[in-house]
């Protein structure tokens, strides 16, 4: 029997089969890395989202974009407000001595800024040969390949992911943008959650602080309490470096900054300011938020007296609105280089401006109901002596006169006219008592010391030609008694004259400080000086008014030029 034949063998060059199980490899190895990316990008993605703090937030993602794409270097910018600059910058790969060396951050020009005017992704094997590109400055590391995608928050574009160097040397791949792409759509919504959370603990303090404010002013803490209490919780919550409130002063159109804290404070402090040439003036004259970038050359505000050094963006709110009345002015400020105010920021300080403004209208409806609870006590009072008490000892006194007729003994008779005298002036001292009961007391039509200030300033700026700057310090009102307060006046109006008279200055400034003590107005100009021959009967009777109080008049040339006249008088022992 015969055997089968048997069948031919295929057989493949050994080769070829070396060259299936490479490309079979290299497969494997392909989805093998696919396999690991999606599962990196799935832990960036998870890693991102987790974060709440906004500032964790971003670092987080630059560092995920780093390892995801396999870059040396990069980075996150954060778009500012105007939409064309880069108002934070968030980098991984540079050190800090590198950074140092660089220099400030970039604000969005050349490549960077590319990707801010056409947001879309950018991948280029060589920045140097995009037509954008201007290089880099002194002490930036090399760098050749980079990939870009911009980071939209709810269509809008937040900020853009730059970077560099992919490591091998390689350039990035259509790979790379899309991980890219995709880890930038987590980072935009964790952004956004990270922003609403920012949100929701800010306005949590600030309803935090608008209850202590109500709880000190309605428990009836002093006014000047509750004005520091807003000052404070202003400056903390926004992250400024000074907070002031301002007050409006009766009569005058001026403001008196009554509170201010933190930095610059005491150049604040007691300063009457103007509604046309101030930040805070001009939010108390629109009854809205005025803001500025650089408040310390900003040309709306009057540079005199020197008061915002080292401060740069800034806010003055309205306390309370144009309807119902605005009942002062908060001024915030940060440190020159910090983020100017957003308008959310504003917005949330000016609803607590808006909230404090209530509770102090509610406090002072409070000691109104109060005050008309006295007088309508003291009118009551005053109503029963009038017609009970001094109507019975007018009655008693009228039956002693007549009993007196019929009294023999000539020394009771007169020991009874005397006890009809002395209840005549009993009805006199009652009658006096009365009339005290149902006088309201006031601050006379005059007004108080601050406000005669501010009046003679304003009155003597036309003749000056300039408005000399005004700061009080101190219970001006309270401390000085009205016949000092008279020889303040006296003595400020003359100086105001001399510097009309003499002076030609451009310049000048009233400073009116009480410590309880002593009374001190300086008045100080940057004049011509006194000349040495001129007359001086007006200085002559300054000196006489501080001596005849027991103070003294001083005068003294700055180096700067003018004239600085100091009048001091002690007062008197409370």
């Amino acid at each position: 029997m015969e055997r089968p034949a048997e069948q031919p063998r295929v057989r493949l060059p050994q080769l070829r089969l070396d060259e299936l199980l490479e490309e079979l490899q290299a497969r494997i190895d392909a989805a093998r890395g696919t396999r690991d990316r999606v599962h990196s990008l799935l832990e960036a993605v998870l890693s991102v989202g987790r974060e709440l703090e906004l500032e964790q937030a971003l670092r987080s993602i630059v560092e995920a974009a780093a390892v995801l794409v396999d870059a040396e270097y990069a980075a996150l910018g954060v778009i500012g407000p105007d939409g064309r600059t880069l108002s934070a910058f968030h980098t991984v790969g540079v050190s800090e001595a590198e950074i140092a060396a660089i220099g400030p951050y970039p604000e969005g020009h050349g490549i960077l800024g590319e990707l801010i005017r056409h947001p879309e992704p950018l991948r280029l094997p060589k920045i140097s040969e995009h037509p954008a590109s201007y290089g880099f400055p002194p002490g930036h590391p090399p760098m050749n390949s980079f990939l870009g995608v911009p980071i939209r928050v709810r269509d809008q574009v937040f900020g853009n992911l730059y970077l560099t160097e992919k490591r091998g040397g390689a350039d990035f791949d259509e790979e790379d943008e899309s991980v890219l792409s995709t880890l930038a759509v987590a980072a935009g919504v964790a952004i956004d959650n990270a922003r609403l959370y920012e949100e929701s603990r800010l306005r949590e303090r600030w309803l935090l602080a608008n209850a202590e404010i109500g709880h000190c002013l309605m428990s009836g803490s002093e006014r000047a309490q509750a004005l520091e209490l807003i000052a404070e919780r202003a400056r903390e919550i926004t992250g400024s470096a000074l907070a002031a409130v301002a007050l409006p002063m009766a009569d005058t159109g001026s403001l008196s900054v009554e509170i201010a804290v933190g930095a610059e404070a005491e150049a604040h402090r007691g300063l009457v300011l103007s509604p046309q040439d101030s930040l805070m003036g001009l939010a108390f004259s629109a009854a809205a938020p005025v803001s500025s970038d650089d408040v310390g050359h900003d040309t709306r505000i009057s540079p005199e007296p020197p008061r915002f050094g080292g401060l740069g963006p800034a806010v003055a709110v309205p306390i309370g609105t144009g309807e119902g009345g605005v009942r002062g002015v908060v001024l915030v400020a940060r440190e020159a280089g910090r983020p100017v105010f957003l308008a959310k920021e504003t917005e949330m300080l000016r609803g607590f401006a808006g909230q404090a403004a209530i509770a102090m209208e509610l406090a002072e409806r409070r000691r109104d109901a109060q005050q008309i609870a006295v007088l309508e006590d003291r009118d009551r009072i005053a109503r029963d002596l009038h017609d009970l008490a001094i109507q019975r000892l007018f009655a008693t006194g009228m039956t002693l006169q007549s009993a007196g007729r019929f009294i023999e003994h000539p020394e009771a008779a007169e020991r009874v006219l005397r006890a009809v005298d002395d209840l005549d002036e009993t009805i006199k001292i009652i009658r006096s008592t009365i009339f005290g009961l149902r006088t309201r007391a006031g601050a006379g039509s005059g007004g108080g010391l601050r406000v005669r200030v501010v009046r003679t300033v304003g009155e003597a700026a036309p003749v000056l030609g300039l408005t000399p700057s005004v700061r009080m310090e101190g219970l001006v009102d309270t401390d000085v008694p009205p016949e000092i307060a008279d020889h303040v006046m006296a003595v400020l109006s003359e100086a105001l004259t001399n510097i009309a008279r003499h002076a030609r200055a451009d310049r000048a400034q009233v400073v009116l400080t009480t410590d309880g003590r002593e009374v001190c107005l300086t008045v100080s100009d940057n004049g011509v000086g006194i000349a040495p021959d001129g007359r001086r009967s007006g200085l002559r009777n300054m000196a006489e008014r501080a001596a005849k109080l027991g103070g003294r008049l001083e005068l003294a040339r700055p180096d700067g030029g003018g004239t600085t006249l100091s009048w001091r008088v002690p007062l008197p022992a409370g």
